[in-house]
């Protein structure tokens, strides 16, 4: 094919990372697209990203208005922006061996480590995964599904990747996490007290931060990885440069001028530096919420909400409000044969923050609803639509 972009829309088994190699061989770039997603939304992301080929189950076809890839690119990795239309972040072979290399050194990985995937690669998470046993010649077991049975029957394996809330159900269902060498835990807030009960249960949990943007994780336990710089602006804004920085969004130059300033890219997170150059992050700056003039930070919240014993699961988002301009509003499922109320959570919330970050509605739900990496989604609508939501 020579060049081109192919993108690869097939089951995550053994036949994907085939798939993957042969790719990379021909010196192509692969365009990785998750085997659920919908037809329109496959049809919108072909179109924004203008593949030549792809390939799934019916085999390989041409698609028409292919764009070219630049020399020594390995992946265009689909995000959606702030609007929702698909974009592309485009990372080369050696953004991703500086990655993974740097991961390496940091763990000390080698070919007595046997990683499991059960990330989708569609993900830069679980594509990583694939990316660091390839480098290190380390073996890897994919799970085309997050199954917790399927992880507790699965011993052979020492190395895994994580979002939070894998983990969280891999705690409630009994199952061994001692027996991981390294747990990485990222692709959203990580709650302190998930990994407090992990630790307990004898897991090694290493909280990764990232985005598809500097191939995954780029900071562990806020510690930037070997060739990785790390700074925050004067409102917060963090800023990471390192080998592992993407080239740039496919066909959008004006989007990856303003992203990347000077070998920096800005975040959407906020987030402070120890003395020691330790980050910590705060919580996304497009996430804040602005209530009667207060900036709340909705991550805060929602991991103080998950202390509480009456709640199992807890996310925060910012609901329309005539006084406030924004009201804090939680969105809570509750411990089994819990009932928690607005009173006691916002009492809970303002013994330990600020007043004006306790919830000011509350949303009750059997699950929270949330995307294939694990984040909360659709919060807004959820808090904005529900009648029974208390004041």
């Amino acid at each position: 094919m020579g060049e081109a972009l192919v993108a690869v829309r097939l089951a995550f088994d053994a036949a994907f990372s085939t798939t993957l190699d042969a790719v990379w061989e021909a010196g192509d770039a692969v365009l990785p697209i998750h085997p659920d997603l919908p037809g329109p939304e496959v049809e919108a992301l072909l179109g924004a990203l203008r593949p030549g080929f792809l390939v799934d189950a019916s085999g390989v076809r041409q698609l028409r208005g292919a764009a070219p890839v630049e020399p020594g690119t390995a992946l265009v990795v689909p995000t959606s922006g702030t609007t929702g239309t698909p974009k592309g972040v485009v990372l080369t072979h050696d953004n991703l061996s500086a990655s993974a290399l740097a991961t390496a050194a940091r763990l000390e990985l080698g070919k007595g480590d046997r990683w499991l995937c059960c990330v989708p690669p569609s993900h830069i998470a679980g594509m990583m995964v694939l990316v660091r046993a390839r480098l290190t010649g380390s073996p890897v077991v994919l799970h085309p599904r997050f199954d917790p049975a399927a992880i507790a029957a699965e011993e052979s394996t020492n190395i895994v990747s994580f979002v939070p809330t894998m983990l969280r159900r891999l705690l409630q269902a009994g199952v061994d996490v001692a027996r991981f060498r390294w747990i990485l835990l990222g692709g959203g807030p990580v709650p302190a007290h998930l990994v407090a009960a992990a630790t307990v249960a004898g897991a090694r949990v290493v909280v990764t931060y990232g985005m598809t943007e500097t191939c995954g994780g780029a900071v562990y336990d806020g510690v930037p990885l070997p060739g990785v710089r790390v700074a925050t602006a004067e409102d917060g804004t963090v800023a990471l440069a390192g080998p592992m920085l993407m080239r740039g969004y496919r066909l959008r130059p004006e989007e990856t001028a303003a992203a990347l300033r000077g070998g920096w890219f800005l975040t959407s997170d906020v987030g402070e530096l120890d003395p020691s150059g330790r980050l910590r992050v705060l919580g996304r700056r497009d996430d804040l919420i602005i209530s009667g003039g207060q900036k709340v930070l909705p991550v805060e919240v929602a991991n103080l909400l998950m202390e509480h014993p009456a709640v199992a699961d807890a996310a925060v988002a910012g609901r329309p409000d005539d006084e406030w301009g924004q009201a804090v509003a939680a969105v809570v499922v509750p411990a089994p044969g819990a009932a928690p109320t607005l009173a006691e959570l916002r009492a809970f919330v303002a013994e330990r923050l600020a007043a004006y970050k306790a919830p000011r509605y509350l949303v009750i739900v059997a699950e929270l609803p949330r995307g294939p990496t694990g984040k909360p989604v659709g919060l807004e609508a959820l808090v904005a639509g529900a009648s029974a939501v208390s004041s």
